[in-house]
């Protein structure tokens, strides 16, 4: 095999993240929409977790973690690389990637699922991907399965009623800082896209394609939604890191702010829950109260954000301590 082979869906935030990192790393690669096929259902016997995209990598191994993806693929592809090769500007895309990662995606898990209009139309379409051409009633007896399943969870990862005034705000906070970033500079850090500006991507591209975030985003922040369809295949962007010694771009600061506001308290408290054995946590947020159950991988995400600032040598960290500081995220990083 000579190329990537991406199993995933447009549905997927993970997926259209690392597809869009295949792009422009210009990395040959095949994508086969996930479906009911006995084909596709065997994917999921190579991977830990039954969890899309899994990638089958040129050598025939499959992986299925975005995060570890992206740092392998740096390791065996030095071309066109996503990582800031300054160690400090590094630790923070890494940063700002798994703030994505882990609490972008609850803006995109509640807004696809609280609503009825959202989960009537993305139920559907959703379905329609892995039964398409296996008949309308099929199709809409399969969405309106997986729709009760998906709003069944949503206690489950904190997408309630009580905290989605919390999220909507974290969202739209989220949403004007890249609005007002986006039509000044290219990318958060230089004129080539890095881990942190594809993470933000997946998550962002699915408000960008359901309904109620799609009107929201059509009237209020257009350009981010523009931003976003660039980016989703800029294998002809050259484009070049910012200096290392100049200033954080606006919105790289703002998302570094807002991490201190709402990530970090959110990690710090389900760690603290999952330490206790406790089944699920509150924290205040945005001056509410918010509740989720509590998850050991988001422990394991703090644990891995520790090390990796740990690991910067001492010329990155006094580049970066006081940005962080200002942030509200140096102490809950171990500085």
């Amino acid at each position: 095999m000579s190329a990537y082979h991406i199993h995933g869906g447009l549905g997927s935030p993970y997926s259209m993240k690392m597809r869009a990192v295949l792009r422009y790393r210009r990395l040959p690669y095949t994508w086969s929409q996930i479906d009911h096929s006995g084909r596709e259902r065997n994917i999921f016997e190579h991977v830990k977790a039954p969890v899309i995209p899994v990638i089958q990598f040129p050598d025939g191994s499959w992986h299925n973690d975005s995060t570890p993806m992206i740092f392998e693929l740096e390791r065996r592809h030095k071309d066109r690389s996503i990582v800031p090769p300054d160690p400090a500007q590094a630790f923070l895309a890494y940063l700002l990637e798994d703030f994505a990662d882990e609490w972008g995606t609850k803006a995109m898990f509640h807004y696809r699922w609280f609503r009825e209009r959202d989960q009537k139309q993305m139920s559907e379409w959703l379905a329609f991907d892995r039964l398409k051409g296996k008949s309308r009633g099929t199709i809409l007896k399969a969405a309106a399965a997986f729709r009760e399943r998906q709003v069944g969870r949503m206690p489950i990862v904190g997408c309630t009623p009580e905290n989605a005034p919390i999220i909507e705000e974290s969202a739209r906070h989220i949403l004007s800082l890249l609005e007002a970033f986006v039509t000044e500079e290219l990318f958060l850090f230089g004129s080539r896209p890095s881990l942190a500006d594809f993470g933000w991507l997946g998550q962002l591209s699915q408000l960008a394609v359901d309904p109620t975030p799609y009107d929201l985003m059509r009237d209020e922040f257009p350009f981010t939604m523009r931003w976003l369809a660039n980016l989703d295949d800029a294998s002809g962007v050259e484009g070049e890191w910012r200096d290392p010694e100049a200033p954080l771009t606006s919105a790289a600061i703002g998302l570094l702010k807002h991490a201190g506001e709402v990530y970090f308290p959110f990690l710090q408290a389900n760690a603290d829950a999952v330490a206790k054995g406790a089944d699920a946590f509150s924290v205040s947020l945005l001056g509410r109260t918010y509740t989720q159950g509590a998850f050991k991988y988001q422990v394991k995400c703090l644990t891995e954000l520790r090390a990796a600032f740990a690991r910067l040598d001492a010329d990155a960290k006094k580049k970066i301590v006081p940005v962080l500081d200002e942030a509200g995220c140096l102490k809950p990083l171990g500085g």
